[in-house]
């Protein structure tokens, strides 16, 4: 019965990050933490999600914004991470993962106030200042290394910045195909990941395939301004559920 529950929540993890562009971390930790430990989880999960960002950032390769991905993300994420990686050991992660969380939902609600109100021919926002961005994108390393979920604070950014939905999908998958990939090497070289995981990723396998077919249907066929909405939406409940106990 574990097993058809996890099975379960990664589909909804590989569904929402194939549609969106992000949140399967965010989900699989959230809600398979009530199935098996954390660090199971992230051992078995993660390196699937690098199949399903390879596929989308392979398949969509004409859609990505690689200017905006390598001198305004990339840069200050990778800053954050290495960080996030030696604090697994001396930060309160129950802490640092609330007060993140928090500042996830006060950045989404007011993203989505400013949506809600916005009329079809206003005038497009102003991007992100520098300073603000760099802070945003620093913190989500920092808290991709803690629990690889640093995604909200990169969702936001690039939810501002980038309009296009697909590219705006390719281009994270990309970001997170790097991030994650350096999470595995450490996942492995600490032992996390191996025998012991692997059979689980296996498990999991069939629930990405299914993840990644009703994604790709549902992403084609959500108008813009509703993909904007779905995004901060989803980064409200993310953050939110970050906040819980």
């Amino acid at each position: 019965m574990t097993d058809v529950l996890l099975m379960a929540v990664v589909l909804l993890a590989f569904t929402v990050e194939a549609t969106l562009g992000f949140g399967a971390t965010v989900v699989a930790v959230t809600l398979g933490a009530f199935l098996v430990p954390i660090d199971a989880m992230l051992a078995a999960f993660v390196p699937l999600n690098l199949v399903l960002s390879t596929w989308l950032a392979v398949r969509y390769r004409r859609h990505i914004a690689w200017a905006f991905l390598l001198r305004r993300i990339l840069p200050w994420m990778a800053l954050g991470l290495p960080f996030g990686l030696l604090a697994l050991d001396h930060l309160d992660p129950e802490v640092a993962r609330r007060v993140f969380g928090a500042s996830v939902v006060l950045l989404s609600a007011l993203e989505l106030a400013r949506l809600l109100r916005a009329r079809p021919d206003d005038a497009p926002d102003a991007q992100i200042a520098p300073a603000p961005r760099a802070l945003l994108l620093i913190a989500g390393g920092f808290v991709h290394g803690l629990f690889a979920t640093g995604g909200p604070a990169v969702v936001y950014v690039a939810g501002r910045e980038v309009d296009d939905k697909t590219r705006f999908r390719a281009t994270l998958s990309v970001l997170w195909l790097i991030l994650n990939a350096v999470l595995v090497i450490g996942y492995v070289s600490s032992g996390l990941v191996g025998a012991d995981s692997a059979g689980t990723t296996l498990l999991l396998a069939a629930p990405l395939v299914a993840g990644l077919v009703v994604g790709e249907w549902l992403h084609h066929r959500i108008a813009p301004r509703t993909f904007q909405l779905a995004v901060f939406g989803a980064l409200l409940v993310a953050g939110a559920i970050l906040t819980l106990p």
